[in-house]
């Protein structure tokens, strides 16, 4: 109760306030924008937390996040333009709502089922994270080794498609992991020369480049200039007494597999989304409604992105895995603040924990103030050019990653990774792996060093432990149950193909 009252007293101060409001509030204008969402906006936004105390620069970037997945339905719903992957499927029954001349209802069941699913989530990560926290604190390096090779192999199962694809995109973030100097002999590793990269990449530079500028590369290529015309009223907004029984379970259903995932390593807000909307379906005894705009089909989905959004700290802060691309560049973010996420976490830095906890409860608040009497404020966003908004964008990237270090070389970095990682998004490599991979890379190596110094360099010695082996064994079926999938996929096209051979 100490540490709690001491989280409300840190986040509950001017400075902390402000940038909390500010964070959600440029989150939520980032999320709008079709195409960026939560984890673009946290990484447009990452240089200026550097310059923020680590409380007040979490507390900033998390109101990012998760104020992204709340303005990310925005325009799913009005323009039936994903502002983010989770709300992709909002649009189904979303868009159909607002030419029924509902957008108003739509929009504010998004607003209280993504306050909902996210206050429940918080709740989880207060009780469940100190649980946690005990079990990890007898973890030793082995034990970690085995935790973050789990970590790297279900980040291969973010990527939608191919879970070759999603492996490769893992292999290629270790290897940059690996770029610059060894702590431990001082060898270059693959600098090819260049002093800059002695120190290896920036977080910054690969998250503004692969979420960043791709995006806008990926958003200039594709036709959006489209626009709400319409105003919202507040009394649009209000649902009716059949709109609030339909809705009411999808939420609470949707919040509960939300929570379940986000917890959960590789998964995340978009297949919680998805998980929730074909449940929703089909357990409806009128499913022939979804699609043509269901109250259900918007409720739930929402419910499910917001909770798992705020659940996927629970492994990122308790274990220092992280369990998506945005949780892994808020890791950085603690790394580069000198604070390292895991079992240590809420012993050493009890303030920072607990003011970061306690923050996401205020700024829930402030957005659903931003989400409802505020809507005509983000439809009149909608409605500006988007060849005036992504130049901006772009400028105020290079500018962010100039002020780092003073340094072009890191510039002309960030818009080679952009251009790698909409050349990869063309040819279905998703770059979310990537990101995880970097992370972790580095921290699996290092425990697997020390591991191994203490085994006397016998890994057998390694698998002798319980949780390393129990670990490594469910990393194993993890693995093979990836081979299955591929295999079998395989074996129906090879069946397809005879198919149409014979006929």
């Amino acid at each position: 109760m100490d540490a709690v009252l001491t989280g409300i007293a840190t986040a509950f101060s001017v400075q902390n306030l402000a940038f909390c409001f500010l964070g959600v509030t440029l989150g939520t204008f980032i999320g709008v924008l079709p195409g960026l969402g939560g984890l673009a906006a946290v990484s447009l936004l990452l240089p200026i937390s550097f310059y923020l105390e680590p409380t007040t620069a979490l507390i900033m970037l998390a109101g990012v996040y998760y104020g992204g997945e709340y303005g990310g339905s925005t325009a799913s719903i009005l323009l039936k333009l994903p502002g983010d992957a989770s709300n992709a499927i909002t649009c189904l029954d979303g868009h159909e709502m607002t030419r029924q001349g509902r957008a108003g209802v739509a929009l504010f069941t998004a607003a209280i089922g993504s306050f909902i699913g996210g206050s429940t989530a918080i709740v989880l990560l207060m009780v469940l994270t100190p649980v946690l926290v005990k079990v990890a604190l007898s973890f030793g390096p082995a034990e970690y080794f085995a935790a973050m090779t789990f970590g790297l192999l279900a980040a291969a199962t973010i990527a939608q498609g191919a879970p070759l694809k999603g492996m490769a995109m893992v292999l290629m973030g270790l290897l940059l992991g690996t770029i610059g100097t060894d702590v431990n002999s001082g060898v270059e590793r693959y600098t090819f020369g260049f002093l800059e990269l002695l120190d290896g990449f920036s977080v910054v530079i690969i998250g503004m480049g692969m979420f960043g500028i791709a995006e806008v590369i990926s958003s200039v290529m594709t036709a959006r200039d489209r626009a709400y015309k319409g105003r919202i009223s507040i009394s649009s907004m209000l649902p009716t007494r059949e709109d609030v029984r339909r809705a009411a379970l999808p939420i609470a259903r949707g919040t509960g597999i939300g929570a379940l995932f986000g917890v959960l390593p590789g998964t995340g807000p978009t297949i919680s989304a998805f998980m929730a909307y074909v449940i929703e379906k089909r357990i409806s005894r009128t499913p022939e409604r979804f699609g043509r705009g269901a109250i259900e089909g918007v409720a739930a989905p929402e419910s499910a992105n917001n909770a798992a959004a705020q659940a996927s700290f629970i492994p990122t802060l308790a274990l220092g895995i992280p369990g998506s691309a945005s949780m892994a560049i808020m890791l950085g973010a603690m790394m580069i603040h000198g604070i390292t996420p895991g079992p240590r976490m809420m012993i050493d830095h009890q303030e920072v924990f607990w003011g970061l906890v306690i923050s996401f409860w205020i700024g829930n608040v402030m957005l659903l103030v931003l989400n409802i009497p505020l809507i005509n404020v983000w439809v009149r966003v909608l409605q500006v050019p988007y060849r005036f908004l992504y130049p901006a964008i772009v400028c105020v990237v290079c500018i962010g990653v100039f002020s780092i270090n003073n340094s072009v070389f890191e510039v002309w970095l960030v818009l080679m990774f952009g251009l790698a990682g909409y050349l990869m998004r063309l040819l279905g490599f998703e770059p979310a792996p990537l990101m995880i991979g970097f992370i972790l890379g580095p921290m699996v190596e290092e425990n697997l060093r020390r591991a191994m110094r203490l085994a006397g360099g016998d890994f057998l010695a390694i698998l002798e432990r319980p949780i390393t082996a129990a670990i490594l064994g469910m990393t194993a079926l993890l693995f093979l149950w990836i081979v299955y999938g591929i295999v079998r996929s395989k074996t129906r096209m090879v069946d397809r193909l005879d198919d149409l051979a014979q006929g």
